[in-house]
């Protein structure tokens, strides 16, 4: 979580999108976000919160992908650090 944004990862969450991605909330906004591409695959954010998680997502892609390959296999994943 980072300014109230709520980035989560799903264990076993490969079947739908079939991509790596994010789930986004915040506030009643809700996006699923590709990892790759930090394309929104479904739902809508804010432009200003949107160009957060981009930002997040480029720092930190190496680890998100890291974390959705454990995740999809149901393992832990580690604790990304939030933008500051």
């Amino acid at each position: 979580m980072f300014y109230g944004i709520i980035v989560r990862l799903y264990h076993f969450d490969d079947e739908k999108h079939h991509s790596p991605h994010l789930h986004v909330e915040y506030g009643d906004d809700s996006c699923v976000v590709d990892i790759n591409s930090s394309k929104i695959l479904k739902g809508s954010l804010s432009n200003r919160n949107i160009r957060l998680v981009d930002a997040w997502i480029e720092i930190h892609r190496e680890e998100l992908l890291a974390d959705w390959n454990l995740a999809v296999k149901g393992e832990d994943i580690f604790k990304i650090k939030p933008l500051d």
